[in-house]
Order: structure tokens, then C-alpha cells, then sequence
């Protein structure tokens, strides 16, 4: 693969912007009846347009990398700069978990103990796929980083076969990432609501760091000198390829979001690949940019927009609202599920509240203000 051109594609902010977008709206479906099925994440087993949320998210700052990084730096500021970053990513998403930090107990206000935080989680997860894939791509050609992938899952899927639990190697509590996720934390620092199964857990760090390099080897193609149709055509070969293979590792090793399954992680990166490709496309080539500010807005400040949605709406909920637990529920459930009973009533309520969200883009972008970890 060639060197790649020293060019600023808006197409990847686009990108990032809409994965963002789509993200608050899964995070925050309005309540009062159910959202539709796709914008909820699989029980288990399959796959809905959810699932694809995070991994793209993923596949989306190994975009950024790809660009990032193209300065070389010298090896001590290379690594003290990406894991200041990384620690710093990771106790955001630390803090955002414990966020508010007090609640009202029997004696009055207390602190929220430590020892019922949850420590994996989003932007946790998000840390550590950076600092690995990071270092992989400050040493690695592009040839070697495709061999890594494969590696990856092969050693995520054998490390699941070897030490899942006999019987339930791909069960919530079975498998070989939840036991160690007990092993090294206790059930309070977990996620609350499967029983000790966190689907951030530790281990399914290993394959999520592919879904980073596969957005950093798309950056490459997409910079790469030589017609950008030619690349894109590839990107797509690329990421059909993907889609085949999950499916034909299926029957062996089942897609599962929760359990960032090897066949999950090809068929998302497969999906990011051709949407890329298409987004590319659309913008760089054909110039059908119409709605590329919006978007834009949106992905020039993903890390500060994210932790805003999902502050915001705790900060809502914590203030009483008639007989709801608080104004977002009230809300949804008193003007949304009014407007439009059901799921269109949840998915407005969701639309409304990511263009708040959206709201607070415009103002930070307009007066120049980036959270950078």
C-alpha cells in the first residue's frame, strides 16, 4: 500500500457524525412503550442495526488514526502521548459511570461507594482498543496489521473454546471473558443488570482492537495516492469479503454483539467498510454534501457530544416530574407517547433529544471548542 496523501476527507466526519447520532438515539429510545426491534441490541445470539453502533464507533477512530498518526514521532512521546490519552478516555467513561457521585440514602445525601461502580464500559473499552491499536500501528506495516486481525480472533476464539465453562462456552456466565471478569473484579464493579456478564468486559477487548485497525486500514486505502475510485471499489470487495466469512464462521462461532463474537466482528467491520465506501463516494466524488455540515457537527467532537448524552439525560431523570421518575421520562411517556403512541412516540422522543444533543455540537464547533483527550 502506498503512502498516503496529506488530505482531509470530510466524508470521515461524516461518517463519525453519523454513527454518533445513530448512537444516542439507541442510547436513549423514549420511554413508555418499546422502540422498534432494530434500534434495540440482540438478547444473545444475532444481530439488529444497534449492534452495529459501537463496532462502528470503533471502526471510526481507527479512521482518525489513520490521519492522527501520520506524523511519526519519536517512540518515548508517541507512547507517553497515546496512553495520557488512553487513561484519560478510560476515567471519563469511569466517571461518567459513577456520575452523580451522591445519592440520597436514609441518612440524608451519601456518597455513591466505589465499590458499586462500574469499571469496564463504552468509553473504557473505547481506551484500551486505542492504546493497543495504537502501538500495533506504530510498528506494524499494513500487511502485518491484517495478519494481527486474524490472529485477534483466532486467539479470542480459542481463549473461549479452552477456558469457557464446559456446556456454556458461549453463555452469559460461562464463558471464558465473564469468569475472568469475576475473577479480577468483584459483581458490584460489573455491569448491574446480567447477573455479573459484562458486555464490555475485558476480554472482548481483544477482537473489538480489530474493529480499530480495520478503520485504520480504510483510512489508508481511502488516503491512499492513485483513483480513489479504484480504492473504493476495493473497499468494497473488502468488506463483501467480510460478510461472507462471519457468515460462513457462524454455524462455529455465533454472531453476538455482547459477546463481540470473531463472526460479529467481521460482518460489522464487512457492513463499515462498504458504508464507508459508499459515504465516500457520495460526498468526495459525486459532491451530494447537502447534509454533510450537519453530520459534521456531529463528528469533529464525538467524545464531548457522547459523554454530554449521557450526562444530560441522568441530570433529567434526577429531577422530579409528576408521577415519572423525571422530566425525560415525563416526557416521553406525557407529550411523546401522546403525539404518537408506540414506537414512533419512543423513537420521536429519541430524535428530539439527540438534536438537543446535536444543539450542544453546533455551539461548541461554532466558538472553536474540541475535547481532545
Amino acid at each position: 500500500m502506498s503512502e498516503p496523501k496529506p488530505q482531509r476527507f470530510t466524508s470521515l466526519d461524516v461518517f463519525r457524525g453519523a454513527t454518533i447520532f445513530l448512537m444516542i438515539v439507541v442510547n436513549t429510545a423514549g420511554p413508555g412503550a418499546p422502540a422498534y426491534e432494530q434500534l434495540v441490541h440482540a438478547r444473545w445470539i444475532g444481530f439488529t442495526l444497534a449492534d452495529l453502533v459501537f463496532p462502528t464507533f470503533l471502526f471510526a477512530m481507527g479512521n482518525a488514526m489513520s490521519f492522527a498518526l501520520r506524523k511519526p514521532l519519536p517512540a518515548g512521546p508517541y507512547l507517553a502521548r497515546l496512553l495520557r490519552r488512553g487513561a484519560t478516555i478510560f476515567a471519563l467513561g469511569f466517571l461518567m459511570y459513577w456520575f452523580p457521585f451522591v445519592r440520597h440514602g436514609e441518612a440524608g445525601w451519601e456518597l455513591i461507594p466505589f465499590a458499586l461502580t462500574r469499571v469496564p464500559g463504552v468509553l473504557q473499552r473505547l481506551a484500551l482498543c486505542y492504546v493497543l491499536a495504537g502501538v500495533m500501528v506504530r510498528w506494524l506495516n499494513w500487511r502485518v496489521l491484517l495478519g494481527a486481525c486474524g490472529g485477534l480472533l483466532l486467539a479470542y476464539w480459542a481463549i473461549l473454546l479452552h477456558f469457557g465453562q464446559a456446556g456454556d462456552i458461549y453463555g452469559k456466565i460461562g464463558n471464558a471473558g465473564t469468569r475472568f471478569d469475576l475473577w479480577l473484579l468483584s459483581p458490584g464493579h460489573l455491569y448491574k443488570k446480567d447477573g455479573g456478564f459484562d458486555p464490555e468486559g475485558f476480554l472482548g477487548t481483544l477482537p473489538a482492537v480489530v474493529n480499530v485497525l480495520a478503520g485504520y486500514l480504510a483510512g489508508l486505502l481511502v488516503q491512499r495516492a492513485g483513483d480513489l475510485r479504484d480504492n473504493l471499489r476495493l473497499m468494497l470487495v473488502a468488506g463483501l469479503a467480510c460478510i461472507l466469512a462471519a457468515h460462513g464462521w457462524e454455524p462455529y462461532f455465533p454472531i453476538a454483539k455482547k459477546l463481540w463474537t470473531g463472526s460479529f466482528v467481521l460482518l460489522t467491520c464487512g457492513l463499515d467498510l462498504m458504508l464507508l465506501a459508499w459515504v465516500v463516494w457520495m460526498i468526495e466524488l459525486r459532491q451530494m454534501n447537502k447534509a454533510s455540515r450537519f453530520f459534521t457537527i456531529l463528528g469533529r467532537n464525538p467524545l464531548a457530544i457522547y459523554l454530554f448524552s449521557e450526562l444530560l439525560v441522568i441530570v433529567l431523570n434526577m429531577v422530579p416530574m409528576g408521577d415519572q421518575s423525571g422530566i425525560y421520562d415525563w416526557l416521553g411517556i406525557h407529550l411523546f407517547q401522546t403525539i404518537a403512541p408506540g414506537a414512533f412516540g419512543s423513537l420521536l422522543c429519541a430524535l428530539a433529544y439527540t438534536l438537543v444533543c446535536w444543539a450542544m455540537g453546533w455551539w461548541m464547533d461554532k466558538r472553536g471548542l474540541i475535547l481532545r483527550a
